[in-house]
């Protein structure tokens, strides 16, 4: 006898979503899904928060020492040396993590904008938890990785997100965008950071205050001066950021600005 079992409806067939044909649907479901969901709640202005997923609280940054110092014991080689050394600045940038939380629960309290990060662990957690604490909606916008990085526990549910496509993931970040307060972190929020850099310099988002958190740590990192003194930005570029040290200093940054015109977004 034939087999006589229908074919799976498109829209309910995850094999045929799944072919490279198919990228463009793909696409356009990760544009549609976060941006009407928060068109729905009215949540039309984000305050987006990035930094390092490997900033944890001071207490697991401490138990990592700890833990660390008991296993190699009294060994001195160099990779030893080296190890005790990475985690002793972990424990040290361990106090980010206390100041994002600590900013997040400002944001939240003022409700002007609603907290959204990456939606992972570390800093973004921390800004999460805050916000949270402080009752307020909270945003995360997650990615698949090769090495699965799960969801806080502290983004609102019906507001945590997950992404297949770096590229959707970056225009959700920007479509509602009324601040950017970037702290210590590696690649990613080096990406993150210079994409807005690059759409706010080019004229494709309008201005908005971008916050760097850590002043010692940034000006190490990047020569924003070198760039201008090279002749490889202009002088007005290095003015699109600004330093900020405590919760306080990152809320007084980004108020500041409240007498220019700070629309949000990338093009539609």
């Amino acid at each position: 006898m034939n087999d006589t079992t229908p074919l799976l409806r498109a829209d309910r067939d995850l094999a045929f979503l799944a072919r490279d044909d198919m990228r463009a649907v793909r696409l356009l479901l990760e544009y549609l899904k976060p941006e009407l969901t928060l068109r729905d709640r009215g949540l039309n202005a984000t305050l987006v928060v990035f930094g390092s997923t490997q900033i944890a609280e001071p207490a697991e940054a401490q138990r990592e020492l700890d833990m660390a110092r008991a296993r190699l014991g009294d060994r001195d080689d160099s990779a030893s040396r080296r190890e005790i050394r990475i985690l002793e600045r972990r424990r040290a940038n361990a106090r980010y993590y206390e100041m994002a939380r600590a900013f997040g629960e400002l944001a939240g309290r003022h409700e002007e904008m609603v907290v959204m990060t990456g939606g992972g662990p570390g800093l973004m957690e921390a800004a999460n938890r805050g916000a949270a604490q402080a009752g307020a909606p909270t945003i995360g916008l997650n990615i698949t990785l090769p090495s699965e990085q799960a969801p806080n526990s502290y983004l609102t549910p019906e507001l945590s997100f997950e992404f297949r496509y770096f590229a959707l993931r970056k225009l959700h970040f920007m479509l509602r965008a009324r601040a950017l307060v970037a702290f210590p972190g590696g690649f990613g929020t080096l990406d993150e950071l210079f994409d807005v850099l690059t759409l706010v310099q080019t004229g494709r988002s309008k201005e908005l205050p971008i916050v760097l958190v850590g002043r010692s740590f940034w000006e190490r990192l990047i020569d924003f001066d070198f760039l201008v003194d090279e002749g490889l930005i202009r002088a007005a570029d290095r003015q699109l950021l600004t330093y900020a040290e405590t919760p306080e200093e990152i809320w007084e940054a980004i108020q500041g600005w409240s007498s220019r015109a700070i629309g949000g977004g990338a093009e539609r």
